[in-house]
């Protein structure tokens, strides 16, 4: 809060008593003071120099009025509360918040009205004659009901900003489920929620998806400044990334957000295809964790989209493996796997010698030795362009799984 809590408030106990008749005389100059106050507080704070008939100017007026009858309501009757007047700041304050303005102007119009009503209403004091301690009790008490309306004002406008901050995160929850749900997603949607979420649409967004970690909660800040939509309540957490190919930002925050933990990035998708993303990050998650890609670190899907291809359908991967990989069953575990590392990276090689000894790092010799032994295995199916397709996709699964154990 920007007003501080004040010592020494003429309710202590011994605090010199105003006389009560200064009420009602004050009160007959309420209105001629609070006109004075109004003026004083448009020409001090710039967000209150507006036009008078407006919805600020009536709530500047009412406020004014308000705290000037409360200062004087405490001095007919010290025990009064104010209960009333302080609900009423209590709004205003909402108010400030709901409207996503700063406390600060509001408590600036307190201090600059307190403080000009205090030196007009201070004078009708000292013209009376009355004692010096009476004057300054009569502060003591001008600063006490600036106290209590500004603790009022900033009750409510913390009160509405919780409200606020929970209803935008319920809000955003919503955006991300639709935009990251099976099937089609109409963009009109998407706008109208995005629009009551405060969540400017993007023209390109990507998912991330995260391993599991204790205290995430805590991890989604720096990333919900940025603008991501952040579930770390999933399962797996996600989040969705607007713009991330050209958000400097994000990178920074994406870093602070990991802390080290493995994470996933999905391709680079239109705003309305998210659930494309999620699904790849969801499925490179689950690879990284089983080592088929490395398990540390951040994966990018657009690196390993060949790899997410291979295992997008794991069952007919595994025949396809079994039908092409057949002639392998035939020799020892051992051999096997130097055969189908050799044929892979004949394959892959263009059928070089050369260029297959110098990626296994043996002897080109080594390297001839293995294709006859393939050749007898396999025949002329090394040959077939459509049988070298499978082969290529079964041995790159073999070496994968390899990896995996």
């Amino acid at each position: 809060m920007a007003v501080p809590t004040p010592h020494g408030v003429p309710d202590r106990p011994g605090a010199p008593p105003v006389p009560p008749e200064l009420a009602e005389l004050l009160r007959a100059q309420l209105a001629a003071v609070a006109d004075q106050v109004e003026e004083e507080v448009r020409r001090e704070v710039p967000e209150y120099a507006r036009p008078a008939d407006g919805a600020y100017g009536r709530n500047l007026r009412a406020g004014v009025v308000q705290a000037l009858t409360l200062f004087v309501d405490h001095i007919a009757d010290p025990r009064d509360d104010g209960g009333a007047i302080a609900a009423t700041y209590y709004e205003l304050g909402r108010g400030e918040a709901l409207e996503g303005r700063s406390l600060d102007a509001l408590q600036s119009a307190l201090r600059v009205g307190g403080l000009h009503a205090w030196r007009l209403m201070g004078r009708t004091a000292e013209e009376l004659g009355l004692d010096t301690a009476v004057v300054a009790a009569l502060g003591e008490l001008a600063f006490r009901t600036v106290h209590e309306v500004a603790q009022a004002a900033a009750a409510g406008y913390a009160e509405a900003q919780l409200r606020s901050s929970d209803e935008l995160e319920r809000r955003r929850r919503r955006l991300l489920d639709l935009l990251l749900e099976d099937g089609p997603v109409a963009l009109e949607a998407v706008q109208d929620l995005a629009h009551s979420a405060r969540w400017p649409v993007p023209r390109t967004v990507a998912v991330v998806a995260l391993a599991a970690a204790p205290d995430q909660r805590e991890e989604d800040r720096p990333l919900a400044a940025v603008g991501a939509l952040v579930d770390m309540e999933s399962r797996p957490p996600r989040m969705l990334v607007p713009d991330p190919e050209g958000s400097g930002r994000f990178g920074r925050a994406f870093t602070l957000a990991l802390r080290g933990r493995p994470a996933a990035i999905g391709p680079t998708v239109a705003v309305t295809d998210a659930a494309q993303s999620l699904r790849l990050a969801t499925r490179a998650l689950g690879l990284m964790g089983r080592g088929i890609l490395p398990r540390q670190g951040v994966v990018r899907c657009a690196d390993h989209l060949s790899t997410l291809l291979l295992y997008g359908d794991e069952p007919l991967l595994e025949r396809l493996r079994e039908r092409v990989l057949a002639p392998l069953d035939t020799v020892s575990a051992g051999q096997r796997d130097r055969l189908a590392e050799t044929l892979l990276a004949w394959l892959l090689t263009g059928s070089n010698v050369p260029d297959v000894a110098v990626r296994l790092h043996i002897h080109p010799q080594t390297v001839r030795y293995r294709l006859r032994q393939l050749e007898k295995l396999f025949g002329d199916a090394l040959h077939d362009p459509e049988t070298r397709l499978d082969l290529i996709l079964a041995l790159r699964a073999e070496s994968l799984r390899t990896r995996q154990n």
